[in-house]
């Protein structure tokens, strides 16, 4: 069976031929999810070494999601209603307080690519997490489920992740949070139209990383080097403004499992700028892991549009 999106803004794709070509801004959004997200795990690692993790968390999104609010309202969008903001504070910490806060916690004891190898068993969970609202899922997507489950147990026996449980709990809670947190973005609460709904969802994910950073009691100094700056930057334009934004504008007018392709492709690149840039060590045993998740994953998307 094929994912229905139920979110308003996709009653028009839902409509689409299965021959109808992919849109411009659609190719243009997978290109950001791919490519520029598998480059973020590593440049959160570089700006860890100047920030705290949920504080480097929270001022990333709450700097994307005000500038993107502040360019909306100069462009006369109506703010959002209360019931947009409380469906933002909810999407928002699920997805970036605990997908995005989980991700960071980790990186700070298990390498950049075996934290996006893990990542890649989203879309598997977003199958099991649609069972809730009677979407059942084919046959050969439960095999890829199970494919997935064992590639992601022999990752976490490898060297990187069985140094760190603190790392894997907090892997496992972030890709909770976000494969929920997409779910119920579609199929429950409904954020204001277009870029002032993903605006507000920064702003709420935000502020709650920024209370679990207060009550863990981080430090909120800021980097007096240049390079973890330059690496916050980055993922403030890069990461949130641009990826970000593609991917819940895929989730608004594409399948989940087309917005979710991503997965397929940021383990590639995760891990290649892991070992060549930023000189992390991954064994044969984790590279190996890695290929039976992606495998699942190419296995879940096959036969789909």
């Amino acid at each position: 069976m094929y994912f229905i999106n139920l979110h308003p803004m996709n009653n028009a794709a839902a409509t689409l031929p299965r021959s109808a070509p992919l849109s411009t801004t659609i190719l243009v959004c997978l290109g950001a999810t791919w490519l520029i997200w598998g480059s973020t795990y590593l440049t959160i690692r570089f700006a860890l070494a100047g920030f705290a993790p949920f504080f480097l968390m929270a001022t990333r999104f709450i700097v994307a999601g005000g500038a993107l609010l502040l360019w909306q309202m100069a462009r006369g969008a109506p703010l959002p209603t209360a019931r947009e903001w409380r469906n933002a504070a909810i999407i928002g910490t699920l997805m970036l307080g605990g997908g995005m806060g989980g991700t960071a916690y980790a990186e700070q004891s298990v390498a950049s690519g075996l934290v996006v190898a893990f990542i890649a068993v989203t879309p598997l969970l977003l199958v099991l997490i649609n069972m809730a609202f009677r979407i059942f899922p084919r046959r050969s997507e439960l095999l890829a489920v199970c494919v997935g489950l064992l590639g992601v147990l022999m990752l976490t026996r490898g060297a990187g992740f069985n140094a760190s449980p603190g790392g894997l709990t907090a892997i496992c809670v972030g890709c909770a949070g976000w494969s929920l947190g997409s779910v119920l973005s579609q199929r429950r609460l409904t954020l204001a139209p277009g870029a002032t709904g993903f605006a507000s969802e920064m702003l709420c994910g935000g502020a709650a990383l920024l209370l679990v950073s207060a009550l863990t009691g981080e430090s909120w100094q800021l980097p007096s080097q240049a390079t973890p700056w330059l690496a916050w930057a980055y993922l403030v334009v890069f990461g949130s403004l641009i990826a970000f934004n593609a991917y819940m504008l895929l989730l608004a007018r594409t399948s989940t499992s087309l917005a979710s392709s991503y997965t397929l492709v940021n383990p590639v690149v995760g891990l290649l700028l892991g070992v060549s840039l930023g000189h992390e060590t991954v064994t044969t045993w984790e590279w190996s892991s890695a290929g039976v998740v992606m495998f699942a994953v190419a296995l879940l998307f096959m036969g789909r549009r």
